[in-house]
């Protein structure tokens, strides 16, 4: 029911309202009680003393009925203000069934206990959803009516090359995610993003707070499940073909030596040139299935890579240690500070090892030379080997199983290296310079240990 607007300067307290409502309801009885006593009898003083002790009755019982109104709604209005501030500790007294005022009171008491009860529940379940977004290993954002980040999980921040924190308030332009946010639904497109490039899977959704309409835009990095899919087909082909090779191997090897014994215990069992032919034919049999054997243990890395076993380990140090074994070319290194993460120091080592040899390759061919770059990030370090050599013509193979441009290359460095990458939460990109002639390969990597490998 909607009141009336009265003028402030016309507002009468509810207080005073019902003070004047007690005076009222009381004043013909005490007029009547002064009539009554001014024709008794009474001496004077009497009369006057029961007079005022009427009015006075009168005046106490008016003051005391609004007393006992007012501040039973006085309490109510705290614990509703409280409600209203988040505070669902307060608690009304006297909340007894069967009186008027104690049913409100029970009743805005229950109103709290169940009002604390939510938010207690909306409280778990927006800590759960910071948990679960957190841990997702694609991007999401969440953008307001103006574009501008209201959230952002880790992933979100490191494909970002931001820190996490700084993120909200920040305009969808300034991202470059302005594009993104055009069009509603699912698509997949490439993009090269601060931290790296690839094929995404581009998600946008409406979704509304408060009232208003915001804007959900989730981003999947297709690249690395479809190297994931396409590393596993590898392994199973490679140990497919292991094993036959082997298994073809094997007799092939225990009748090659056979047949030499025979032929070395039996001098007479054929003319020596004849010998001396099946000898070499029985020796090019033994060194092709050696070569074979050496072949299938080489690609047999590929599906033997172990979990990396983590540790703290200075990558300046490392670095350093690094360039003194590469000998065909000059090496030098910069690390203006300390470097500590923690990964595999095998695994790691192995990794740079390769890219690093594969720099020193390529410079040898123009007398160049290799430098390495290490710096820090907000999520991580960065490691640049960068080359002084010719660059590369087809960069597009360049992590393909078995394919190689260098003549008795194996065609697995670059695999293994990047698989060693991403098993620590990584990534390793290869791209010809910009500024100069030659390559640089760029190793990222987070300093703490991840929740997968």
């Amino acid at each position: 029911m909607r009141t009336r607007d009265v003028a402030p300067a016309a507002r009468v307290r509810f207080q005073t309202r019902l003070l004047w409502a007690t005076l009222g309801g009381g004043l013909p009885a005490v007029l009547f009680a002064l009539v009554l006593l001014a024709q008794t009898q009474w001496p004077r003083s009497l009369r006057v003393a029961a007079m005022a002790l009427i009015v006075a009755s009168w005046l106490a019982g008016a003051f005391l009925a609004r007393r006992r109104v007012v501040f039973p709604l006085q309490t109510l209005a705290n614990l509703l203000e409280a409600l209203r501030e988040g505070d669902y500790t307060l608690r009304g007294r006297h909340a007894s069934r069967g009186d008027a005022l104690g049913e409100v009171v029970h009743e805005v008491n229950a109103l709290g206990a169940t009002l604390r009860s939510q938010r207690l529940t909306a409280l778990e379940a927006h800590a759960l959803l910071e948990k679960v977004i957190g841990a997702l290993d694609v991007a999401v954002l969440a953008f307001d009516r103006q574009d501008r980040v209201r959230l952002a999980n880790r992933a979100a921040a490191q494909l970002l090359a931001r820190p996490a924190e700084r993120l909200p308030g920040i305009a969808a332009p300034e991202l470059g995610l302005a594009a993104f946010l055009e069009h509603e639904g699912t698509r997949t497109v490439s993009h090269t993003f601060p931290a790296r490039s690839g094929r995404w899977e581009i998600a946008t959704r409406r979704f509304r707070e408060s009232g208003l309409s915001h804007r959900l835009l989730v981003v999947t990095d297709l690249s690395r499940a479809l190297r994931e899919e396409e590393r596993r087909a590898w392994q199973r082909l490679i140990r497919v073909v292991g094993h036959e090779i082997n298994n073809s191997l094997t007799p092939i090897k225990s009748l090659a030596g056979t047949l030499g014994e025979v032929i070395a215990s039996d001098s007479d069992a054929a003319d020596p040139h004849a010998r001396r032919e099946v000898s070499a034919g029985l020796q090019v049999i033994a060194d092709r299935a050696d070569a074979l054997g050496r072949f299938v243990a080489t690609y047999s890395q590929l599906a033997r890579m172990p979990t990396p076993a983590r540790r703290p380990i200075d990558l300046a140090r490392l670095l350093a240690r690094i360039a003194t074994l590469e000998f065909a070319r000059p090496v030098s290194v910069s690390a203006s500070e300390p470097l500590r993460i923690e990964a595999d120091p095998t695994q790691l080592e192995q990794l740079l090892i390769n890219l690093v040899k594969n720099a020193a390759e390529a410079a040898e061919a123009t007398a160049g030379a290799v430098h390495i770059a290490a710096r820090s990030t907000a999520e991580g370090v960065i490691i640049d080997v960068i080359d002084d050599g010719e660059g590369v013509a087809n960069p597009d193979n360049l992590f393909v199983p078995f394919f190689t441009t260098k003549p008795g290359g194996t065609g697995i460095g670059l695999v293994l290296s990047r698989q060693i990458a991403e098993a620590h939460d990584g990534t390793v990109e290869l791209a010809n310079r910009k500024d100069a002639r030659g390559c640089i390969a760029t190793v990222t990597l987070p300093r703490g240990v991840s929740s997968h490998a």
